[in-house]
């Protein structure tokens, strides 16, 4: 009798422990599942998907301090872009230039206006010349704020019969603003000016 009462309270003793082993592994995994899954929905959330031509394209959110030199870069492309490629077209002309000024302060305008003034758009308009413009580097310093900058591009002048490259260094300061559909990147380009725009070589055309 006093061995089959040892043998249950042994019996007892080891689906004791079971149980206990059994609750303590079931915890665990559920800890574990739960780490992981905070774990993972904080991955998703730093992903950013893109619908571009029937393409969904994965991209990541990232704080704006470690995307500033890549967005400020940009903007200063797409700024030059905008004011120095001109076709014979006073709509077309006045249509890009209006796009630039949204991202530049008066120092733009300033120019825009003396230009204006000169004839030198009416002169691409009579004479059917188009400008282009290729940015071959911008260098940003986001050390000191406003964020410095410096441009250099290559221009291309093609006029009916020639085709003049010149070469076009610019410099000025990047102060943020509020982004919107006009601005983007939400930049500003401060005391923008001109330090070199000289010609490098003249082609006749074929």
């Amino acid at each position: 009798m006093f061995t089959k009462a040892k043998n249950i309270d042994q019996a007892f003793r080891q689906v004791r422990n079971f149980c206990l082993w059994t609750v303590i592994a079931c915890v665990a995994i559920s800890c574990f599942t739960i780490l992981r899954s905070f774990s993972l929905v904080s991955r998703m959330q730093e992903k950013v998907y893109i619908l571009a031509n029937g393409k969904a394209l994965e991209a990541y959110a990232a704080d704006r301090k470690d995307n500033i030199p890549v967005e400020a870069r940009d903007h200063v492309k797409t700024f030059h872009k905008y004011f120095f490629t001109l076709d014979p077209d006073e709509n077309a002309i006045q249509h890009s230039v209006s796009k630039a000024l949204y991202l530049a302060d008066g120092s733009a305008k300033r120019l825009y206006d003396d230009l204006k003034e000169n004839g030198y758009y009416a002169g691409l308009i009579s004479g059917n010349i188009n400008q282009t413009i290729q940015v071959d580097s911008v260098a940003v310093d986001i050390d000191e704020y406003p964020f410095r900058f410096r441009c250099y591009a290559t221009q291309k002048i093609i006029r009916p019969t020639t085709i003049t490259t010149r070469s076009l260094i610019t410099d000025g300061a990047l102060r943020s603003i509020s982004r919107s559909d006009n601005n983007p990147h939400g930049f500003l380009i401060e005391r923008w000016s001109t330090i070199e725009n000289r010609d490098v070589k003249t082609e006749n055309r074929r």
